[in-house]
């Protein structure tokens, strides 16, 4: 078992979180991680890149709520062909199956002479995995990639990704570039959204903006909820929403959940995040730009209960902070915290803003104290909130995890 001592929490979290645990591999550099929890099972994805190059996906699993993990196993069967960045981790999510424990499936992109989205699954709670298969059509050319992953309660699995097959440069050609001060060479109308149910792929909407985590969740009715960065007129990108009612068979057209009018000549690498609360209540919480009193990223929410009508925009980061890449849990009894980073003191920080009781979160609490702490995950297990978030510089980091009292 892995569970070594590390760093204290800032004042006000320390009382409630025992020593955190780390996530490493030997001899690699630990990064982007990603949480699923099933009661108190916690399973953390993330990848792990050699000193000579290469990536490889691992995975290590808690009984106890985030106490203690299992030794790491390489999910990915093409060794060092991951591709894992902080908006595009492996994606892990439990998957219910009728008279057994739950599977668990990863999901990531592979690089090799093609890109991939390929998933794998575990029916032993994490220690081996079976062969992989890829998520697109058989043959599709050009880029994909930000692809993310859930489960619903009937054992479906469902995934998402940004797809540039509709913008596959000829032979020996770049399929996607930037230019020196990030604009795209290639319109963003050519970026589409996609979606598989793990067996069949579709596309759902074109006009993606290419750089930005999407989100997918499954609520309790059965419906499939996701969000991405679009692109509107005048490359505003502001954050899009759709709804699924068939259980990912047909999704509704697009709703703009908040005209925020950012617009940027690039992609912003910084999207959404999705949580459903006991009401099925869905929240939507994402970054933009406002301009007063100086530029700065500021993160916000909106709930829906239809898919189609949001609530206003509601301020959740403080006035003037600048934040960046936010995700959010709610918990069983609707416990809300999101997370993001921000720079303070020369080095990214990881903050968490709750709220156990009736209105939207509370104040800001710092967690990563000592050392840079990049692209925070949390989950609610085992009757704890359970974060982990990347720690250390690019060559020796590793995954923190901590667990904070629910109440």
């Amino acid at each position: 078992m892995i569970c070594v001592a590390g760093l204290a929490l800032a004042a006000s979290v320390a009382p409630q979180a025992p020593t955190p645990v780390y996530l490493t591999v030997p001899g690699r550099a630990s990064a982007n991680v990603w949480l699923a929890a099933e009661g108190a099972r916690v399973a953390a994805a993330w990848g792990a890149s050699r000193p000579g190059g290469g990536t490889d996906v691992y995975l290590a699993v808690s009984s106890d709520g985030g106490r203690t993990f299992s030794t790491p196993t390489r999910v990915n069967d093409r060794e060092g062909t991951a591709r894992v960045i902080g908006e595009a981790a492996p994606r892990v999510t439990f998957v219910a199956r009728r008279g057994q424990s739950s599977a668990i499936d990863v999901l990531w992109v592979s690089r090799e002479s093609a890109t991939d989205i390929r998933l794998a699954r575990s029916l032993d709670d994490g220690r081996t995995f079976g062969p992989s298969r890829t998520l697109q059509a058989k043959g599709a050319v050009g880029n994909r990639g930000w692809a993310t992953l859930t489960s619903d309660v009937r054992g479906g699995t469902h995934a998402l990704w940004l797809d540039h097959r509709g913008m596959a440069a000829p032979a020996g050609a770049p399929e996607h570039q930037h230019g020196a001060a990030g604009a795209e060479v290639l319109p963003a109308q050519g970026s589409a959204l996609y979606y598989s149910d793990g067996t069949t792929e579709r596309e759902i909407t074109k006009g993606v903006c290419y750089c930005c985590k999407t989100a997918i969740a499954a609520g309790a009715n059965g419906a499939i909820y996701a969000a991405w960065r679009h692109v509107y007129p005048g490359n505003r990108r502001d954050i899009a929403f759709t709804v699924s009612s068939d259980g990912g068979r047909t999704f509704l057209p697009p709703v703009r959940v908040s005209e925020d009018e950012w617009a940027i000549d690039g992609c912003p690498e910084d999207g959404p995040a999705l949580g459903i609360d006991p009401d099925g209540t869905v929240y939507v919480v994402w970054p933009t730009v406002l301009t007063d009193p100086s530029p700065h990223k500021a993160l916000f929410y909106s709930t829906t209960r239809d898919g189609r009508t949001f609530t206003p925009r509601v301020r959740v980061s403080p006035a003037g902070h600048s934040i960046a890449h936010p995700q959010i849990t709610i918990g069983p009894a609707g416990e809300r915290a999101a997370f993001w980073e921000e720079i303070v003191g020369g080095r990214n920080r990881v903050f968490l803003s709750h709220r156990y009781d009736e209105g939207g979160f509370g104040p800001p609490e710092p967690l990563s104290e000592l050392i840079s702490g990049t692209y925070a995950m949390p989950v609610f297990a085992g009757g704890a909130l359970v974060v982990a978030w990347t720690e250390g510089g690019a060559e020796d980091s590793h995954i923190v995890v901590r667990r904070i009292s629910a109440r």
